[in-house]
């Protein structure tokens, strides 16, 4: 996981090819990479949608996802970190912390995940090993201890010094780095090592007992103890272990794998999945045992060539090709067809998989993303995945009529692989508003459109999603009298609505006594008026942060009705509206902008001009990094804007912060 252009693709890839699951390397930027598989990536040189696969490294199977970098794009690194149990942060030298790794370890931490980092691109000018963790420090407030240091930077990186065996390893460039040495450490670079072997030394001994009575007693302090200690401290996540190397010219990837296997935790060593009983709501415990009940998470559906492929993580028990498994959300069986063991978009099928793998699964008709597979005499639902809400939309619409006639069925495969998709139809001009992550997210979606499934749409604008509140109490009362089919109704309602805090929601309550208004209707009076609510009332934006109060109410004697109650309750509501003071609140954006020292000036003036607050700048190593906040109105075709204010090498990212008056 990282920020775009960290390099998590070539780093996979060249894991890849060193433990034989690939006899290539292909470069991401040839659009050649395995891991981007999709023509969008390749065309584009970025990862879209994390791609699985699994290799084997001195005895160990790992299985890895790699994961795109772009704000656009974060719920594929939410699924992945849900059912994972270590991850790799990968850093540029250069870079260090940048604003997406920031978004992606708070995820992390989010779901108690242990990670290493590996800090990339040590050739590239300017690189600083040092200053790199420096960030990670100071930034993620993480506890980043060494255990390499690399032998020179820029153009003279030769290696990497690994400081618990006291060793210096070197590549050969012949072999694309499948070939490499360990010896004794030069020379120049022994005090170096022996200094930060020391730093090693001293940060894991506050973390250990052990190493740190051998330490202070000046006792020789053997490799195995202190992995064990690492180990344990970076599954405690008290402590982030850091390696360097530069993938891209192939040094630093087989000490990386060592270190997957030497630090990260296996199954075993992470606390057991708990669970929730569907019908009894006691939390359940599930062991990663192959003899144990069936507790598996489908966290990512793909609709590969018409087909679907669910992708499900096995925390217990085991599943064999052709069963039968049990849906506690659908309270259904489904049958799979396929098991399959995933590379990127190659597969190979499974007779049976258990706990700790990771597949793939055909077959499944109506499970979806977050849903849970179990045995029907052990039913579990393991917790469900959380997704932001999308802030950007846009019109499509059909441009032939045999465009029309596949669109929906297009749309539907879309937002079955991707949660953060979502679709309406617009009734007042029968558009359909397809809204997104980001301008790039529907970009791409409008993309595979055309050249997975063949179909083209006209793109209008996009439009912001908006939310109105009200911003001071108001009453309404309403009465509904009517006979439908041959049955009298009547209902009268009083509703109070009061201004909630900004994010509150919406709220009901009832004062009405029982002997007035029965406790059967109140339930479908709260959802006749949250119904109201959602189409609005000012310029049709749901309203939000508001707290229903219903005040009074009565019917008279036989005609009291659901229908009367819900009716009469939604008319109250608009009633009270029309004499609301009501306000529009709009997105806000939390923006970071990377711009040249050069084009400092140019780069506020627009944000300032799109009615932008500037909130910090920080100088790096030649760029400044500008924080503002911005309306998301103001931002569309901003990343033109920014590319041509600065020859094209700014760039930026941005991400929902909330919403706020317009």
């Amino acid at each position: 996981m990282a920020h775009i252009d960290a390099g998590k693709t070539t780093v996979t890839e060249r894991i890849l090819y060193y433990t034989g699951r690939s006899h290539k390397i292909g470069e991401v930027h040839d659009g050649e990479a395995t891991m981007d598989w999709m023509q969008d990536e390749q065309e584009r040189g970025i990862t879209i949608t994390s791609a699985v696969t699994y290799c084997l490294w001195k005895g160990a199977t790992i299985q890895i996802i790699d994961t795109p970098g772009h704000v656009d794009f974060t719920v594929e690194v939410e699924r992945a970190l849900r059912v994972l149990d270590g991850a790799i942060g990968v850093f540029c030298a250069v870079g260090g912390v940048e604003p997406q790794s920031e978004t992606v370890w708070r995820q992390a931490d989010r779901y108690k995940v242990p990670r290493m980092a590996f800090i990339n691109k040590m050739d590239r000018t300017g690189a600083d090993f040092f200053a790199a963790c420096d960030s990670i420090r100071k930034k993620l407030a993480a506890n980043p201890v060494m255990i390499q240091v690399p032998i020179g930077a820029e153009d003279q990186f030769r290696g990497v010094i690994d400081l618990l065996t006291m060793e210096q390893i070197a590549w050969n460039d012949e072999t694309l780095g499948a070939e490499y040495t360990s010896g004794p450490i030069d020379d120049e670079f022994l005090d170096l090592a022996e200094a930060y072997r020391d730093k090693m030394l001293e940060a894991v001994s506050e973390l250990d007992d052990t190493i740190m009575e051998k330490y202070l007693g000046e006792e020789e302090i053997s490799v195995d103890e202190l992995r064990a200690a690492i180990r344990a401290a970076t599954i405690r996540r008290t402590m982030v272990p850091v390696l360097c190397g530069s993938a891209l010219r192939n040094k630093g990837i087989q000490p990386l794998l060592d270190a997957i296997d030497y630090y990260l935790p296996s199954p075993k060593d992470v606390p057991p999945v708990k669970g929730e009983h569907p019908e009894t709501g006691d939390i359940l415990e599930f062991k990663p045992e192959k003899n144990g009940p069936l507790a598996a998470l489908i966290f990512k559906v793909s609709m590969i060539e018409g087909r679907k492929l669910s992708f499900a993580r096995i925390y217990s028990g085991k599943i064999a090709s052709g069963a039968d498994v049990f849906n506690p959300a659908l309270n259904r069986k489904e049958k799979l067809s396929r098991l399959l063991r995933m590379h990127a978009n190659k597969r190979e099928r499974l007779d049976e998989a258990s706990a700790g793998d990771i597949i793939g699964i055909v077959g499944l008709k109506d499970s979806g993303t977050g849903d849970t597979l179990c045995n029907p005499d052990h039913p579990v639902f393991l917790e469900k995945m959380e997704y932001a809400q999308p802030v950007i939309s846009i019109a499509i619409e059909p441009k032939t009529h045999a465009d029309q006639e596949k669109l929906d069925d297009v749309l539907a495969k879309f937002m079955i692989e991707d949660p953060t998709l979502q679709t309406s139809k617009d009734e007042e001009t029968g558009q359909t508003i397809l809204s997104g992550m980001g301008e790039l997210h529907l970009e791409i979606i409008i993309s595979r459109m055309v050249k997975e499934f063949n179909t083209s749409v006209n793109v209008g604008k996009p439009q912001v999603v908006y939310r109105e509140i009200i911003t001071a109490p108001a009453t309404g009362q309403a009465v509904f009298e009517r006979e439908i089919q041959g049955k009298a109704h009547y209902a009268n309602v009083t509703v109070e609505l009061n201004p909630l805090g900004r994010g509150q929601g919406v709220t009901f309550k009832s004062l009405v006594p029982e002997e007035k208004i029965a406790p059967q209707y109140l339930q479908n009076i709260e959802t006749a008026i949250r119904e109201s609510l959602e189409g609005g009332f000012l310029k049709g934006y749901p309203i939000v942060d508001i707290e229903i109060v219903l005040a009074d109410g009565f019917s008279e004697e036989g005609k009291a009705s659901e229908l009367g109650f819900g009716v009469c309750a939604a008319m109250a509501v608009k009633e009270a509206l029309k004499k609301a003071k009501m306000a529009l609140l709009e997105p806000i954006m939390d923006v970071e902008v990377f711009v040249p020292d050069a084009n400092m000036g140019d780069a506020i003036a627009d944000l300032n001009a799109r009615g932008g607050r500037v909130e910090s700048i920080t100088a790096k190593f030649g760029i400044q990094l500008v924080k503002a906040v911005v309306p998301l109105s103001r931002m569309f075709g901003y990343s033109t804007a920014i590319r041509s204010a600065t020859q094209g090498r700014g760039t930026f990212t941005m991400q929902f912060k909330r919403f706020d008056a317009v």
